[in-house]
């Protein structure tokens, strides 16, 4: 079982219920160490004393803020501890708002909180179903690993969720980033009417595990096929175009091809029938797919069962 990041309490007016938070998501990244080319020399990263050259322990670090001009002023980690030891153990809920109010851009993370002990079991439970019923978020504050966060504090499946959010100050526009954008022609009537029929077309209920991180699944075929000593093939990106596109157009040529399910207009030569393929072990994508190559309509708000029956009898 994961080990708690933090341990608290979440406090509600007079109502204090000791905590602890649990990271809700997992890190599926493949990670690789570093080697010098040509050779099976590891590289690392130490802390060193750049005037000694000495390795220096985690313990004996302490933080320093540049004043510039070389200076700097050093503070223990207890010091920094000692100036919040409040928000350092607790969760104020010093709001609720309704959640759709909260534009995605502000969330960062997401915890899990969990009693700390069966004996506030009740009190928990009664926070929780009150945030169910009343379906909102309580905006609150804490400090975790020297940091002060900003947090939406909410009811999930029996249990109570903590999304981090980012502060105002930390959200950066659009043109302190990129600078002036581009004046943005006002669209034909026809051209809007066309995007919004390509919208409705590809409009479909939200699946989650209908997605898969397909770059680290080719990332580990990439370290199988080389552990074997396979040679790797290589896709060839396709050339970028240089044509100016007829908006209408691709969108008019878009919107048929979703709905004949993107297949390429029919040919009068009869084309030879494929063998059935088996369906049962197929995922939830790849039947998908299929009924997509076959022109099924309505597939994406068919479940499982549903496309396995159209396809069996297509």
């Amino acid at each position: 079982m994961a080990r708690p990041v933090w341990s608290g309490a979440l406090s509600l007016g007079l109502v204090t219920v000791p905590v602890e938070l649990y990271p809700a998501v997992a890190d599926h990244t493949i990670h690789f160490h570093q080697f010098e080319r040509g050779t099976s020399d590891r590289i690392r990263n130490r802390r060193v004393n750049e005037r000694t050259g000495d390795e220096v322990a985690q313990d004996e670090i302490v933080k320093g803020y540049d004043l510039g001009g070389g200076d700097h002023v050093l503070v223990e980690p207890d010091e920094l501890d000692e100036i919040a030891p409040e928000r350092s153990r607790r969760i104020d809920i010093e709001q609720f708002v309704e959640l759709d109010e909260i534009d995605p851009w502000f969330f960062d993370k997401t915890y899990w909180l969990k009693p700390a002990k069966e004996d506030f079991a009740k009190a928990y439970g009664l926070l929780l179903q009150a945030m169910d019923r009343s379906e909102k978020a309580g905006v609150a504050k804490f400090v975790l690993r020297g940091k002060e966060y900003l947090a939406a504090v909410r009811a999930g499946e029996d249990v109570m969720v903590l999304n981090t959010l980012h502060f105002v100050a930390d959200l950066r526009k659009p043109k302190d980033v990129m600078g002036k954008l581009p004046e943005l022609p006002r669209p034909r009537p026809k051209e809007l009417d066309m995007a919004l029929s390509l919208v409705d077309e590809m409009t479909a209920p939200w699946r989650p595990e209908d997605y898969r991180d397909e770059y680290s699944k080719r990332v580990e075929e990439l370290i199988k096929a080389k552990e074997a000593g396979q040679e790797i093939a290589h896709e060839e990106e396709p050339e970028p175009s240089a044509d100016v596109v007829d908006l209408f157009e691709a969108l008019s040529r878009s919107v048929k091809n979703r709905k004949s399910g993107g297949k390429a207009p029919a040919k009068k030569a009869a084309k030879k029938k494929e063998p059935r393929r088996e369906l049962t072990g197929l995922s939830k994508a790849d039947l998908d797919k299929l009924a997509r190559e076959q022109g099924v309509k309505g597939r994406s708000k068919m479940t499982r069962a549903e496309l396995e029956k159209v396809l069996k009898a297509s």
